[in-house]
């Protein structure tokens, strides 16, 4: 089992016999509860068996019970789900980090397959493929009409093996590109030098090489900008989260020991506390963390315990609000796995994150709004999934309104919460509180 921020076993006879139960020895009240759920255990199988014989064409019946396993569990959260055999390989590819494939960013627009961006020395990259590139069919096979999901999945494969993708380009006419797949490695790390002397750290998701990749880059820090770098931009911007715990062992990078983040679960003793080894990197240097609507799971996780510990000054969007863990169970060979939410998560100082998310120290916009623009935008965040677990502190998601610090009419940079967080650790702007934190 994995822990994400993503009983007795029933034997149940298909068709017509009913459940046969012995309840005697039941206390009333228990004894109502389990005769109501295998009353319904056998409203189940009589659907199933209408369904099988009357439906107007035959029906696959492993799919309809999969289907129905799905909305159960997705009756009571979010991200409570069962995952497909197919399903569950695909996220143990994606929580790996690395997979064979082609080395490309895409996304989805009219139908078709984009190209964002291909990453540097892999197979797209060396093909030529360019971002805005469409890809229009696989091996031959038209892309309209797959999901986003169902073409990435055709374009990984084993390592060695060839595809050929048809590519639509803007002033010329559709080629087909041939491809060797490999084992590709994306970097959920990434870094530069801002200002000679401030690293900017960017992680995109949490995936089982986060940490070592985080930790390869303050070596490059290091090499680079030397010992003591004048501050740390640290971007959880747009990062869905990914694995508890590499976000564990990401926060405990940035601070001296002290609590990360405890998970609480339903039955009574079932609490857990993470904590920081004390092997702290670039102790004192100061740090602003970015987060936005996209911040969620794990790097709230990683903002509220570099927040709560006053290790660092949060800037940016209040994140959205997932504060819940997910357990991800194998159900054995040829059975895929259900992933159950199993916990929720606090930061260091107890407080619940779930549905109202993390609130920066510093509110700032990336965009100019005006209060019409607020009135046409809508995020979703937690609160607005569908079955979303409340928040039982009974804390409520602040309302939209008009940030205090957004860009400047005549604005022409393309990263104002960046620039922001840089003037903060160049000491252009300070906090209320005499300076910005730095442990």
């Amino acid at each position: 089992m994995r822990a994400m921020l993503t009983g007795a076993a029933i034997g149940v006879i298909m068709g017509a016999t009913a459940f046969a139960v012995t309840t005697a020895a039941w206390p009333d009240s228990q004894q109502d509860k389990r005769l109501a759920t295998y009353q319904q255990l056998d409203l189940f199988t009589d659907v199933l068996a209408r369904a099988k014989a009357d439906y107007v064409e035959e029906i696959d019946e492993v799919e309809a019970i999969e289907a129905a396993i799905d909305g159960m569990l997705g009756s009571l959260d979010p991200h409570s789900a069962y995952l497909s055999t197919s399903d569950f390989e695909r996220m143990q590819v994606t929580t790996s980090g690395e997979y064979g494939g082609l080395g490309i960013e895409v996304t989805q627009e009219d139908g078709f397959v984009k190209v964002v961006t291909p990453m540097d020395d892999t197979p797209a990259s060396r093909a030529g493929l360019e971002p805005g590139d469409y890809l229009t069919a696989i091996n031959g096979l038209p892309i309209v009409g797959l999901s986003l999901d169902d073409a990435v999945r055709d374009m990984r494969g084993p390592a060695g093996s060839d595809i050929t993708v048809t590519v639509l380009r803007e002033g010329e006419d559709a080629f087909d590109v041939t491809l060797t797949r490999e084992v590709i490695q994306p970097k959920s790390v990434t870094w530069r030098a801002e200002e000679d002397d401030i690293a900017y750290l960017r992680i995109s998701t949490f995936n089982e090489r986060t940490t070592l990749l985080l930790e390869e880059a303050l070596d490059e820090v290091r090499d680079e900008i030397g010992a003591r770098p004048k501050g740390i931009v640290l971007d959880l911007r747009n990062n869905g989260g990914g694995l508890l715990d590499q976000a564990i062992t990401v926060s405990d990078l940035f601070l001296s020991g002290g609590e990360v983040v405890s998970t609480i679960g339903r039955r009574e003793g079932d609490v857990a506390r993470y904590n920081a080894r004390g092997d702290e990197e670039f102790r004192n240097v100061p740090i602003v963390g970015l987060i936005n609507e996209g911040s969620a799971s794990a790097s709230e996780i990683v903002a509220g315990a570099l927040q709560d510990r006053d290790r660092a000054t949060v800037l940016g969007k209040t994140s959205i609000g997932k504060g819940s863990v997910q357990t991800v169970i194998p159900l054995g060979a040829d059975r895929g796995a259900i992933r159950l939410t199993t916990a929720k998560y606090y930061t260091p100082s107890g407080r619940s994150i779930q549905a109202t998310g993390i609130e920066p120290d510093l509110e700032v916009a990336n965009e100019r709004l005006s209060e019409e623009d607020l009135a046409k935008i809508r995020r979703y965040t937690e609160a607005d999934l569908p079955n979303a677990i409340e928040n039982e502190e009974g804390s409520e998601r602040a309302v939209p309104h008009i940030p205090d610090d957004m860009p400047p009419e005549d604005y022409e940079g393309e990263d104002y919460q960046l620039e922001r967080a840089i003037d903060l650790l160049q000491g252009e702007r300070i906090l209320a509180d005499g300076g910005i934190r730095a442990g």
